[in-house]
């Protein structure tokens, strides 16, 4: 996912730089579905609407999803901004050759790059949405990330991943087996879990990036930090 340096709990197959494409691409799919059906993508959307409602005059956003796997949450973005009046102009960014195929595929304008080299501008996006990419880094990995991530949204930084716990991690798995999900998705979908956050460690985590940001508990074991318009790094 990244070049960062990695959580030290657990491999994910999605973590390879040479991870197999076909494998990739399925498991991609399957979290799509995951975020769909058990809140990914809803937790994000509500983030997003509170931002959109904070800036009435905009008729038209940028928004730089990192580390955007199959475009999912991104497109559901554009119509969600569709529906309040506001053009979402969708970034995708996304270190895998797979996931990016994916996000072209949704129609996304796509780049791909690694989360830890961005070829953006300071402020040169109005929102980010960094969505369960944190989990697969080490967390002053992570902490570094969101402070960089921060200087290049004007609007909001949205950051959003999985909350740990032990019922999370035997839920993915039997999903994934109820869903016939690519094998690789329930045994990653784990070490993600075992991977997250609680409340309290992501509000330390933006603490230490210098964010004022909110942190909220969302459903299907979510947790969703937004950091509205922060100047720290200007």
């Amino acid at each position: 996912m990244t070049l960062l340096p990695r959580s030290p709990i657990g491999v994910e197959t999605l973590d390879a730089a040479d991870v197999d494409p076909a494998v990739a691409r399925a498991t991609l799919r399957d979290l799509a579905v995951v975020n769909t059906l058990c809140g990914g993508r809803r937790a994000v959307a509500v983030a997003f609407r509170r931002l959109l409602r904070r800036h009435p005059d905009r008729s038209s956003v940028r928004v730089l999803d990192v580390g955007a796997g199959a475009g999912d949450i991104l497109a559901h973005l554009v119509t969600v901004g569709a529906r309040l009046g506001v053009r979402v102009q969708p970034v995708a960014v996304d270190v895998l050759p797979a996931a990016a195929q994916l996000c072209r595929e949704a129609n996304l304008a796509t780049v791909v790059a690694d989360a830890a080299r961005l070829p953006i501008a300071r402020r040169g996006v109005d929102i980010v949405v960094v969505s369960q990419l944190l989990h697969h880094l080490d967390r002053q990995a992570a902490v570094t990330l969101v402070r960089a991530l921060d200087r290049i949204a004007r609007l909001g930084l949205i950051v959003a991943d999985l909350r740990r716990s032990f019922a999370a991690r035997v839920g993915v798995r039997l999903f994934s087996a109820a869903m016939r999900f690519h094998p690789v998705t329930g045994r990653d979908g784990a070490v993600s879990v075992r991977r997250g956050f609680t409340a309290g460690e992501l509000r330390d985590l933006c603490s230490r990036a210098e964010l004022d940001a909110t942190v909220r508990r969302r459903a299907g074991f979510r947790l969703v930090a937004v950091a509205e318009g922060s100047r720290a790094h200007d």
